[in-house]
């Protein structure tokens, strides 16, 4: 079965490049079989190319980790899905509901105002006119961005992404722990994990082998150093490479960051989003034939793209990560549409 399916999507792969080049890395698992591939390159300047083991960033594609975080204090017995938002943080919140609960911040069903209110804006960069990038190095530093706005709607009634509401639940995991968001991520989710190459690493001071993102124009491109905050957090932008992706999604389907209790509490379908996708904690949900078909997590910022799935049916992982503007919904569309006929 794997010759088959890696052969489909090798050329699926060369077909796409055909029409829009990818600039990433791909891995696909099937059982102890994988295929990995890597496009384009990880420095332009230096003609450095991307290889399997490049670090990209993800962007939102991390939000999982900020819920893991969440889920496991959850069962530590720091807090409950229904404790209320005021209840953890300190800070001055005055035009929020109440009535929001952690469950509602996970499930993008707060209501909450946002920085980055993706339904209506649609150009990330234009946020750092007004904000410094460099000044971005915790959650709390995104807090006069949203702070004192307005509710959009009331707690629960109906889903609206929101990174806001996962920079909220990276300040309780800090204010719960007294560690700082990244430093609690990485020691219990990436070290746990096996993921060795994973960091929330600031824009100035990337590692080795880590991805510049690029973002092309006509007949030009330039860099992502001046268009994402300079450190990731709670809502995005942990680098990371395919390969920790998958040890990522080992250790949580073995049970070795949660229970099995509560890895099927974040594996639930909480929320409808459209159509055949639902949200369950900080991860996406594929419904096809009243079957969850995948789970999977994806992010775009300027310069990244990325999603990375887990097929319920197979097990089978596809993790895609680029540092381009597009392409890895594509890729992962197609993806679906080979995994489907293979395993309906």
């Amino acid at each position: 079965m794997s010759r088959n399916l890696f052969s489909s999507i090798e050329d699926m792969m060369e077909s796409h490049n055909e029409m829009m080049p990818f600039s990433g890395a791909i891995l696909v698992r099937d059982q102890d079989k994988t295929f990995e591939q890597s496009y384009g390159y990880a420095n332009r300047s230096e003609a450095i190319p991307n290889h399997p083991h490049t670090r990209f960033g993800i962007a939102s594609g991390c939000k999982i980790f900020t819920s893991v975080a969440i889920c496991q204090l959850v069962q530590d017995g720091k807090l409950s899905f229904n404790t209320y938002v005021k209840d953890c943080l300190d800070d001055s919140f005055p035009y929020f509901d109440s009535n929001i609960t952690i469950h509602h911040l996970l499930t993008h069903s707060a209501g909450n105002p946002d920085y980055f209110d993706e339904e209506i804006m649609g150009d990330f960069e234009e946020l750092w006119k007004d904000y410094s990038m460099y000044s971005m190095l915790s959650p709390k530093d995104f807090l006069p961005m949203f702070q004192n706005g307005r509710m959009k709607f009331s707690p629960g009634e109906r889903f609206s992404y929101n990174n806001a509401g996962f920079i909220l639940l990276g300040l309780v995991v800090e204010q719960l722990t007294g560690m700082e968001f990244s430093e609690y991520v990485e020691k219990n989710i990436f070290q746990r994990s096996g993921m060795l190459d994973s960091g929330y690493f600031r824009m100035d001071q990337l590692p080795e082998r880590t991805a510049i993102g690029y973002i092309d124009g006509d007949q030009t491109w330039k860099t992502n150093m001046y268009s994402l905050p300079i450190k990731g957090g709670p809502d995005g932008g942990a680098f990371t490479t395919v390969h920790d992706l998958g040890r990522f999604w080992d250790a949580l389907f073995h049970y070795k960051l949660l229970s099995q209790e509560y890895t099927e509490i974040l594996l639930t379908p909480h929320i409808h989003e459209e159509g055949q996708t639902y949200y369950g904690y900080g991860v996406w949900i594929r419904i096809v034939d009243d079957t969850i078909f995948k789970y999977f997590v994806m992010g775009s910022d300027p310069g990244v793209i990325m999603q990375s799935s887990i097929y319920a049916k197979s097990r089978i992982h596809a993790h895609i990560i680029g540092n381009i503007n597009n392409g890895a919904g594509m890729i992962a569309s197609k993806m679906d549409e080979i995994i489907y006929k293979e395993f309906k």
